[in-house]
């Protein structure tokens, strides 16, 4: 067996893993960086379609769910956007803004892996891929390791970046929770987030029709108690799309963070448009016209067909009350429907939950009781918006433990 000696172990080749082993390796510390896959970085290659979401321009501590949302706060205002700009700009990396503050390579997400890569070479970082964690123990004031390629490897910081549980066929674990145990650290409740939400049999039949059609919408979650809606109280406009599932696009993306079984959410999907004082308008002009034709000239027909089968309203405007107008009006912009669960983890970009915060020191993201073990990312309680929020975090949390590791 042969044994190696490093200054910092970082277990995960990820965004937040490979930020921190560069900024530690740049103090001069001796950084292993071991990862069971084949090669690093392999959520950022994948995201954004393939151009890499990196980070989004109104990122701050409000975009992030947790049971305290404001750890965040002390590395993201230490490393900023603005920061991973810079060595973005650095690297002669072309970027664009999307919409609401996404920032995409103009390229590809590769040339953001080969930057993190050539930074850690520079750095001297040593880089193992294909090569997981089998056996861990605290071994004085720091670790013992037992790798996969039959090595031993000793290092006084340990570094967990080995994210959550979403999208396991990229042989994404719940490994950071087991050595959060290991250590008597508490986890917090995990979930999917960032997930498409799907709905019963029933429903999804009368909604199969639908499949395909998107809409730009307003979508709200709506907790069942006023103390739940305190920290689960929300609404994102963007668009949304009918599956054969249920319902995705970013507005559902984005508000399946805080919705939870049993629970209703409620879309908009004509923000602000008057629905009755339109069909009333559209009635006074032209009274012989079909109700699913002029409900067809402000969202799409297919929707349009649908709530007014739904809705039972058939016929000429001329036939159709204010209160079945009103109805229709509801059924746009007030639709309340509760799913019945979300497509998982196989699907979800991130976990929601997991290390307890509470057990972590802000500021270096250090175990309290442990030191020498940090847990970054992912793997952490600290959940972001759909957008380019959960990179930063990434960025930002590995910078810091980077800077004390």
């Amino acid at each position: 067996m042969t044994r190696a000696s490093y200054d910092v172990l970082v277990v995960g080749a990820g965004a937040a893993g490979m930020m921190c082993a560069i900024e530690a390796a740049r103090r001069g510390r001796r950084v292993l960086v071991v990862d069971h896959a084949d090669r690093p970085g392999e959520k950022i290659r994948i995201s954004g379609g393939g151009r890499c979401n990196f980070t989004n321009l109104g990122c701050g501590p409000a975009n992030f769910l947790g049971e305290n949302p404001r750890f965040a706060t002390s590395a993201l205002r230490r490393y900023t956007q603005h920061d991973f700009i810079k060595r973005i700009d650095k690297a002669g990396i072309g970027w664009h803004e999307k919409t609401l503050g996404q920032l995409f390579c103009d390229d590809s997400a590769k040339q953001i892996i080969r930057m993190l890569t050539d930074d850690m070479a520079a750095a001297g970082v040593t880089l193992k891929m294909k090569t997981g964690v089998e056996r861990l123990a605290r071994s004085g004031d720091g670790f013992t390791t037992a790798l996969s390629d039959g090595s031993q490897v000793t290092a006084a910081s340990l570094v967990v970046a080995t994210g959550g549980k979403s999208i396991p066929k990229m042989g994404a674990t719940g490994w950071a929770y087991e050595v959060a145990r290991q250590f008597d650290i508490r986890v917090t409740d995990t979930r999917p987030a960032l997930v498409p939400l799907t709905f019963e049999a029933g429903l999804l039949e009368t909604l199969t029709p639908l499949a395909g059609v998107a809409v730009d919408a307003v979508v709200a979650s709506a907790p069942e108690t006023k103390a739940e809606a305190r920290t689960r109280k929300a609404s994102f406009t963007e668009a949304m799309l009918f599956t054969h599932r249920g319902l995705s696009g970013p507005a559902i993306l984005q508000i399946s963070s805080y919705w939870r079984e049993g629970e209703a959410i409620v879309a908009s999907m004509a923000p602000g448009r008057n629905i009755f004082d339109e069909l009333k308008a559209a009635k006074a002009a032209n009274g012989r016209q079909a109700i699913h034709t002029a409900l067809g000239h402000i969202i799409p027909r297919r929707l349009a067909e649908s709530l007014c089968e739904r809705e039972g309203a058939a016929g000429n405007l001329a036939d159709l009350s204010d209160k079945v107008l009103r109805r229709l009006d509801q059924a746009v912009n007030a639709w309340s429907v509760k799913p019945v669960g979300s497509e998982g983890y196989r699907t979800a970009e991130v976990t929601l939950g997991g290390v307890d915060t509470a057990a972590l020191d802000q500021q270096t993201l250090q175990a309290k009781s442990v030191p020498g073990l940090y847990f970054i990312g992912e793997a952490v309680d600290v959940t972001g918006w759909l957008g380019g929020y959960n990179f930063q975090w990434a960025w930002s949390s590995g910078w810091a433990a980077g800077q004390n590791a």
